[in-house]
């Protein structure tokens, strides 16, 4: 566990999610949870060892089952947006593997299936602030990535948690993305109301000024050339061409092309048809 400040730490030694725990006055005010279940015992036994008050919450920054399918062995109450929790009402009651392969992290942890959902207790629309302390922990919706996605923000201390709207040496989750929005995203976080603050990536950790630019980069560059290939009518296999070009960007060991390979194509091919073909379904996760 690394210390990003004196009240606040972050957990990356676990698949697909950078964990964080906040310490007040209160409780602990945690913020996703490692997909299995052992994991997730590991990290509850973890924080033991954090001083703060008796209460325990969980904030879901998004539905990816990378942060949710593990919330269970929490064992507390969850906090998420609403369009998240309209996720979890769409889905089954027991997680499920699926039949694509979407370049998720669960999907090389083996015996996740068959656990049941944690429905968020308490949801909100836009924003929503916790006073479980002197100063204030404010939750945004920042829809780039995901609908449901939000950034937990600590004003006073220039912390913020962004989930998947920044992602380093690998390439985002794009299916239930929304390109536009998230550049929006990427030049806030670029201005000056965030010059002075401490960025933590959900699957990343601390990230710098640099990853910051290059994700934004990476994604006008989606946007780019989704917008070229819907000019000319094409149907979303075609989006497999891009798969490659895109993968590009990153220095990918090679024991993870074929899953990041799996992650642009699955990503690209549902965006297209959800942002370029009417009538279209969109996939859960």
């Amino acid at each position: 566990m690394d210390s990003i400040s004196k009240q606040v730490f972050i957990e990356e030694q676990y698949p697909g999610v950078t964990l964080g725990v906040i310490s007040t006055s209160q409780g602990l005010i945690l913020i996703d949870a490692p997909p299995s279940p052992e994991d997730g015992r590991s990290w509850r036994a973890a924080l033991m060892g954090v001083v703060g008050g008796p209460e325990r919450i969980l904030i879901n920054l998004d539905p990816h089952p990378d942060r949710t399918v593990g919330v269970r062995a929490m064992d507390c109450s969850v906090i998420a947006h609403e369009k998240t929790a309209q996720v979890f009402r769409n889905r089954p009651n027991i997680f499920k593997a699926q039949g694509d392969e979407t370049g998720a992290d669960w999907e090389s942890i083996p015996g996740l299936t068959g656990i049941r959902w944690v429905f968020p207790e308490i949801s909100f629309t836009n924003t929503m602030t916790l006073n479980w302390d002197s100063t204030p922990i404010l939750l945004e919706n920042h829809p780039g990535p995901h609908p449901g996605a939000i950034w937990v923000i600590m004003p006073e201390e220039k912390i913020v948690f962004v989930g998947d709207t920044v992602v380093k040496n690998q390439p985002s989750f794009l299916a239930h993305a929304n390109l536009p929005i998230w550049l929006e995203s990427m030049a806030l976080l670029q201005s000056k109301d965030y010059s002075n603050f401490t960025v933590i990536s959900g699957r990343n950790g601390v990230v710098n000024p640099a990853v910051i630019k290059s994700q934004a980069d990476f994604i006008k560059d989606v946007f780019k050339r989704m917008e070229k290939l819907s000019q000319k009518t094409q149907k979303p296999d075609m989006t497999e061409g891009l798969v490659q070009p895109l993968l590009a960007n990153f220095k990918v060991p090679a024991a993870r092309q074929k899953q990041y390979s799996h992650r642009l194509r699955y990503g690209l091919r549902h965006y297209y048809s959800r942002h370029y073909q009417s009538n279209s379904s969109s996939p859960d996760e």
